[in-house]
């Protein structure tokens, strides 16, 4: 996935807003709060992070081409950083980038959550 296709992704997730911050890096929230960041990659390749659940992150923390975000993850927070995986893997990314808008999505406050109209049932 290209900077411009994660970007384009997450522009079409529900009441997100984007911002380019911490050097540069491509950074999607909602309701104020981060739950996707294209950036800080190494080597030239792009790097996707983005909050996970526990037993999601437990089971991509070891998989090839993921890792413990760098930052966050040593701060005791559930975020994992795609940073070398092949195309195929996209479907997968998306995957990951809906859950992290949802999990982000259900920590705001209920009248936020109505407000952006998140999580309606």
């Amino acid at each position: 996935m290209t900077y411009e296709e994660f970007n384009r992704f997450c522009r079409a997730l529900p009441a997100t807003t984007y911002v380019v911050q911490w050097g540069g890096a491509h950074v999607w929230k909602v309701g104020g709060k981060v739950f996707a960041i294209g950036g800080w990659e190494k080597a030239g390749q792009p790097a996707f992070t983005f909050k996970a659940s526990e037993l999601n992150f437990e089971i991509l923390r070891d998989q090839p081409g993921f890792r413990p975000a760098p930052y966050l993850a040593s701060r005791g927070m559930r975020w994992i950083q795609q940073y070398d995986a092949p195309e195929e893997t996209d479907e997968t990314l998306q995957y990951y980038l809906k859950e992290s808008h949802r999990i982000v999505s259900e920590g705001l406050t209920k009248k936020l959550q109505r407000e952006l109209g998140l999580n309606q049932k």
